[in-house]
């Protein structure tokens, strides 16, 4: 859990890595590297030509806009621009290349599906009083529950069990393809609720969090081709 102190900076500072931390989080959930639940190790799949996008809510928004804060992709990531207005409007995303990823798809059972993976690019966060540069984004998803790690400008940082997934609310569509070869796949609209830990390491930086676990903070969208594992 983080917390503030009573120095000024030292308050700052903190404030300034649990906001990079709190907006990492959904980074780190990802499709690449699910695997079914009765996968073996070494048996696993793989992921290639692969993206993540990652759209963050009104209610995200609504906090880098206390903070004064803007995001900014670090290449190869990119900046996806919002649309539209409205009941139909589609906020800000940044969207990931695949640096790598291991599992199998499980596609009769996704909210069994667990595995890891990596991303290229990352993202920069900058407000008045100061920035946060996050890269090196990798995670783990286990029973829709997602942690990972990341480099928080340059230092090492872990997130455990960060946010829920709703695998079951997503939309996963899949070409046909012959069994045993690979298969291009995409899961679109994943959304991403904070766990309680997460909650409890905002209240501790910035005050009382004016979301819940039932709060959708982002929606995830991830495309790629699955290669089966070899025999």
């Amino acid at each position: 859990m983080l917390r503030t102190g009573t120095d000024g900076r030292l308050m700052s500072t903190t404030r300034r890595r649990a906001l990079g931390a709190a907006l990492a989080a959904p980074l780190l959930a990802r499709f690449t590297g699910t695997a079914s639940a009765d996968a073996q190790p070494g048996r696993l799949g793989t992921i290639s030509d692969g993206w993540v996008e990652v759209r963050w809510t009104p209610e995200v928004q609504a906090q880098l806009d206390r903070f004064g804060a803007a995001v900014e992709a670090v290449a190869p990531a990119s900046m996806v621009t919002g649309t539209g207005s409205g009941p139909g409007a589609r906020g800000p995303a940044v969207r990931f290349p695949v640096q790598s990823g291991s599992g199998d798809p499980s596609l009769a059972a996704l909210t069994n599906a667990q595995g890891s993976g990596g991303l290229d690019g990352g993202i920069v966060v900058r407000a008045a009083t100061g920035t946060v540069r996050l890269t090196d984004l990798r995670s783990d998803l286990q029973s829709e529950l997602a942690s990972g790690q990341c480099k928080v400008n340059g230092i090492n940082a872990d997130h455990a069990s960060a946010f829920r997934c709703g695998l079951a609310e997503a939309t996963l569509t899949a070409d046909s393809a012959p069994p045993g070869t690979p298969m291009k796949l995409r899961l679109a609209e994943v959304p991403l609720r904070p766990t309680t830990e997460l909650l409890e390491a905002y209240t501790a930086s910035f005050g009382t969090a004016p979301f819940t676990t039932d709060t959708v903070l982002a929606y995830l969208t991830a495309e790629g081709v699955y290669h089966p594992p070899t025999a």
